[in-house]
C-alpha cells in the first residue's frame, strides 16, 4: 500500500496540493447547514483530475481502490473526519469507478462511495409526487432493496422539502448523520440517496435538520414497508423477495363475493387478543398462529369475511392499533411482512375475505412520527383549529395538500394490492367530514364558503374510493360514519363519497337501547325496532356490533341484556336472530359468538373456557347455524339494498313486543318472528303470502342452543284463515325471548 502524502497523486515538490472546496464546505456539511452535501462530497473534476472527497469521521484511515486491479489511493484527512485526493483515473458520473477503503478501529470496509452515484427518482417520478398524483408512491420513496450500476444496496428517498438537511443514519453508519447526508431533488422536496452494499434487515432513521435550522428528534421513514417492534420506533430495510400468492382464483372472484347481493357476515377481530393463551405456539408469530387457529375457526361458524383492526404500525399498544404512524408496514409485534401476507393467503384459501380497519383521519403525536417531521407542519395542519383532535389528542392529516392527500391513498392502495385485501374499512369518516366535529363555537375553522363540511376531506374520500376502485378489481370500501351524511356509498358520478358500504350506526345504538330495556317495558321503546327501516335503503349498509360497544365501561353484549343469567342469554340470542333476519350485511366483535361475560380487554385473551358452559357453547353453535341459513338462503341477503325484498309482516305489536319481518327473493321467501318478552305465545297468527309448508329453520330457543325447547314440532303448515291482509296464514307457537325464522318450502 502506498503512505507517504508525497506520492499521491497531484503531489508536488511541496506536498500534495490543499483541497480548498473541501476545508471551505466542511463547517457547513457538520452543522447540518449544506444544502447539497453531493456538490462536495464524491468525485469532482479539477481541471484534468478529480478530486474524491469523503466524510468518514471516526475512521483511522481511508483510501480509495481504483479501476479492476484495485490500485490503492490514500486520501488526506483533513480534519474531524473529512478526507480528500486529487487523483487521475475516476471521472463523475462512473459510480464504479473506485471503492473506498475505510480502516476503522478494529475492522476495515470497502465499500463503493454513496456520493459517486448520479440522481435516483426519474423525472416524471418527481413530478407526480410534486402534483399528488403518484400512484405506485411506496415504490418510489422508502427503503429498497435494489441495484444500481451492478451495485447492489439500498435506495432511500423521503419527503421534506423544508428540511435544511436530512441523513439517513443506522447501525451501518454508527447512527451518525455526517455519514450520509442525502440529495434534494428540489421540484419535488424529495431527499434521495444510495448505500451500496447495505442488505434487508438493517436498521435505519432520518435525521433532520429542521427549517429553523434545529436538529429534530430523528424520524421514522414515513413509508416503511417494516419496523421494529415496539417500544422501539425504528424503521427496517424489507426484505425485497416476493412473497408467492396462491390466491389467483380468489382475486379473480372476490367481486361477485362482496357485491350488494352477496351474503357478507363479518367476524371483527383484533390479532393480538383473539389466540388462547394455552402456549401452544411452538413459537410461531401470531400471524402464523391465527392462520392455523382463526381462520378454520371462522369457516367454520360460517363467515365469509374477517375484520381486522388495524394492523399498521403504531406506538401505543392500548390504542388498538387506531392512532398508527407506520401506515405502510404491518405492525412488528404480530411478525413479518411476509407472515402478514401468508395469514392473508390462508384466509383466502379457505373461503375467507379480509377487509382491514384503515384509519386516514389522524396521526399520533410521538416525536419519532409524522409531528413536524421537517420542522414545520407538513402533514398536519399547522392552526390547532384545523389540526388537532381534541377527542384522542392526535394530529389530523392536511389532506388539503396533494402530497399528504397522495400518501394517504398510496397508504391504501398499498393493503389493497400488495397484501391482497379485500376491503378497507375506514374509521371515523364522521371525524373527517365536518371541521366543528367535537369542537365548541369559536375553536373551528370554516371551510371557504363559510360552511362546516371539511371539503378537503371530502376530496379525498372521493379520490380514494375512486382509486381503490379503479385499481383493485373486486375490492370494496366501507365507512364507519354516524352521521346523516347523504350519499355515503353513493356513486361519484350521483355525487355520493364512492364507499361500497356504510356501517349502519343507528340501527346499531337503537336496537341495542331497546334490548337493554327490561321486557316489561319494551311495549314503550317499540319503534327503536323499527325505525332502522325508515332509512334502510339510504344507504348499503352493514349491521355492526363491533369492539366499540363492549369497551369503556359498556360492558360485554350478553351484560346488556335484562334479567337473570338465562334470561340475559336468550335475549342475546333473540337478538342476534333478529339481526341476521334484517336486512342489512351482518358484522360481529370476537367474543360476541360466545356470549363473553365481561368487557373486551386488549391484553387479555377472550374467555374461550366459557365455553365448557352449556349457555356459552348454545350461542356459539347459534352464531354457526345463523350464518350458514343466512348464507345458504338468498331471500336473507340477496336484496339487502332493495326494497322489493322485504316487508314487515307484524310491526305494530307493542302490546307483545313481537315482530314479524318477511324477507323476499322471487319465490323464496322467509319468515322472521321475534318474540321479547319472556312470555310464550301459543297459537300467534301470521299471515303469510302463499300457501304451504314452512319450515323452521332458526329457533333460537331451541334445547341445543341453550333455550327452553319450545317450538313448532320443525314446521307448520298455513291455514285457509285470512291475517294481516293475506288469505292464508299460520298459527305458530312464538317461545319466551326467541326469534324462530321459518322457510317456504319448495
Amino acid at each position: 500500500m502506498t503512505t507517504g502524502s508525497s506520492s499521491s497523486p497531484g503531489a508536488t515538490q511541496n506536498g500534495p496540493p490543499v483541497d480548498h472546496g473541501a476545508h471551505d464546505a466542511l463547517d457547513d456539511l457538520l452543522a447540518g447547514r449544506h444544502s447539497d452535501p453531493f456538490h462536495v462530497l464524491g468525485p469532482h473534476v479539477d481541471g484534468t483530475r478529480t478530486w474524491v472527497r469523503a466524510l468518514v469521521p471516526n475512521a483511522e484511515r481511508v483510501s480509495i481502490l481504483v479501476g479492476e486491479d484495485g490500485k490503492e489511493w490514500p486520501l488526506t484527512h483533513i480534519r474531524h473526519g473529512m478526507y480528500s485526493a486529487l487523483v487521475d483515473g475516476v471521472a463523475p458520473g462512473q459510480a464504479t469507478a473506485y471503492r473506498l477503503r475505510i480502516q476503522w478501529q478494529g475492522a476495515e470496509q470497502v465499500t463503493e462511495d454513496p456520493y459517486a452515484f448520479g440522481a435516483l427518482l426519474g423525472d416524471l417520478d418527481l413530478h407526480l409526487i410534486s402534483e399528488g398524483r403518484h400512484e405506485d408512491l411506496a415504490e418510489c420513496l422508502g427503503s429498497h432493496v435494489m441495484e444500481i450500476d451492478g451495485v447492489r444496496g439500498v435506495r432511500f428517498a423521503v419527503w421534506a422539502p423544508n428540511a435544511r438537511r436530512v441523513s439517513v443514519v443506522g447501525d451501518f453508519n454508527s447512527w451518525d448523520g455526517r455519514r450520509h447526508a442525502m440529495r434534494l431533488r428540489h421540484s419535488a422536496g424529495v431527499w434521495e440517496i444510495f448505500v451500496p452494499r447495505l442488505e434487508a434487515g438493517a436498521r435505519y432513521k432520518y435525521e433532520i435538520v429542521g427549517a429553523e435550522g434545529n436538529l429534530l428528534p430523528l424520524k421514522a421513514d414515513p413509508l416503511a414497508r417494516q419496523t421494529e417492534a415496539p417500544p422501539a420506533t425504528a424503521s427496517i430495510v424489507p426484505d425485497p423477495t416476493p412473497f408467492t400468492w396462491t390466491d389467483q382464483a380468489w382475486m379473480e372472484s372476490r367481486g361477485a363475493r362482496q357485491a350488494p347481493d352477496a351474503p357478507i357476515s363479518v367476524y371483527e377481530v383484533h390479532a393480538g387478543s383473539w389466540l388462547p393463551r394455552d402456549g401452544d405456539d411452538n413459537g410461531e408469530c401470531v400471524w402464523r398462529q391465527l392462520a392455523k387457529r382463526l381462520v378454520p375457526y371462522a369457516r367454520d361458524l360460517g363467515y365469509t369475511h374477517l375484520e381486522l383492526m388495524p394492523i399498521m404500525e403504531h406506538p401505543f399498544g392500548g390504542s388498538w392499533g387506531y392512532q398508527p404512524l407506520g401506515v405502510f408496514a404491518p405492525t412488528a409485534r404480530y411478525g413479518s411482512p411476509h407472515d402478514f401476507a401468508a395469514f392473508i393467503d390462508a384466509c383466502h384459501a379457505a373461503g375467507l375475505a379480509v377487509l382491514l380497519d384503515w384509519v386516514p383521519a389522524h396521526f399520533p403525536t410521538d416525536t419519532h412520527g409524522l409531528a413536524h417531521f421537517d420542522g414545520t407542519a407538513l402533514y398536519e395542519y399547522q392552526d390547532p383549529r384545523e389540526g388537532f383532535h381534541p377527542d384522542w389528542n392526535t394530529l389530523i392529516y392536511n389532506l388539503g395538500r396533494t402530497e399528504v392527500r397522495n400518501f394517504m391513498v398510496a397508504s391504501g392502495l398499498e393493503w389493497v394490492r400488495r397484501y391482497h385485501i379485500d376491503g378497507l374499512r375506514v374509521d371515523a369518516v364522521a371525524s373527517m367530514l365536518y371541521r366543528d366535529y367535537s369542537r365548541k363555537a369559536g375553536e373551528w375553522i370554516p371551510n371557504r364558503h363559510g360552511g362546516r363540511e371539511n371539503l378537503e376531506a371530502v376530496e379525498f374520500l372521493r379520490d380514494m374510493n375512486a382509486t381503490v376502485h379503479r385499481l383493485c378489481p373486486g375490492a370494496i370500501t366501507v365507512a364507519e360514519e354516524s352521521t346523516a351524511w347523504p350519499g355515503v356509498s353513493a356513486s361519484i358520478e350521483d355525487g355520493g363519497l364512492g364507499f361500497s358500504y356504510k356501517w349502519n350506526m343507528g340501527w346499531m345504538h337503537d336496537s341495542l337501547r331497546y334490548m337493554h330495556v327490561d321486557p316489561v317495558h319494551r311495549r314503550y321503546h317499540h319503534n327503536d325496532m323499527t325505525f332502522g327501516m325508515v332509512y334502510a335503503y339510504s344507504e348499503r349498509f352493514i349491521l355492526p356490533l363491533s369492539h366499540d360497544e363492549v369497551v369503556h365501561g359498556k360492558g360485554s353484549l350478553l351484560n346488556k341484556m335484562p334479567g337473570d343469567r338465562w334470561q340475559r342469554h336468550a335475549n342475546l340470542r333473540a337478538y342476534y336472530g333478529y339481526m341476521w333476519s334484517h336486512p342489512g350485511k351482518k358484522l360481529l366483535f370476537m367474543g360476541g359468538e360466545i356470549a363473553q361475560e365481561r368487557e373486551w380487554n386488549h391484553d387479555a385473551s377472550l374467555d374461550w373456557p366459557s365455553l365448557d358452559d352449556p349457555l356459552h357453547r348454545g350461542v356459539q353453535k347459534l352464531m354457526r347455524d345463523l350464518n350458514h341459513v343466512y348464507t345458504e338462503l338468498p331471500a336473507l341477503h340477496r336484496h339487502d339494498h332493495d326494497p322489493s325484498g322485504f316487508e314487515w309482516v307484524i310491526g305494530d305489536d307493542y302490546a307483545n313486543s313481537v315482530f314479524a319481518m318477511l324477507r323476499k327473493d322471487g319465490d323464496s321467501l322467509v319468515l322472521a318472528i321475534s318474540n321479547f318478552t319472556p312470555v310464550p305465545r301459543e297459537d300467534y297468527r301470521i299471515g303469510v303470502p302463499r300457501a304451504g309448508r314452512w319450515l323452521e329453520r332458526i329457533n333460537t330457543d331451541a334445547g341445543d342452543y341453550g333455550g327452553s325447547g319450545m317450538g313448532n314440532g320443525g314446521a307448520r303448515h298455513t291455514d285457509p284463515v285470512a291475517a294481516h291482509g293475506r288469505e292464508q296464514s299460520l298459527s305458530v307457537t312464538l317461545p319466551p325471548l326467541a326469534t324462530v325464522i321459518f322457510q317456504l318450502e319448495g
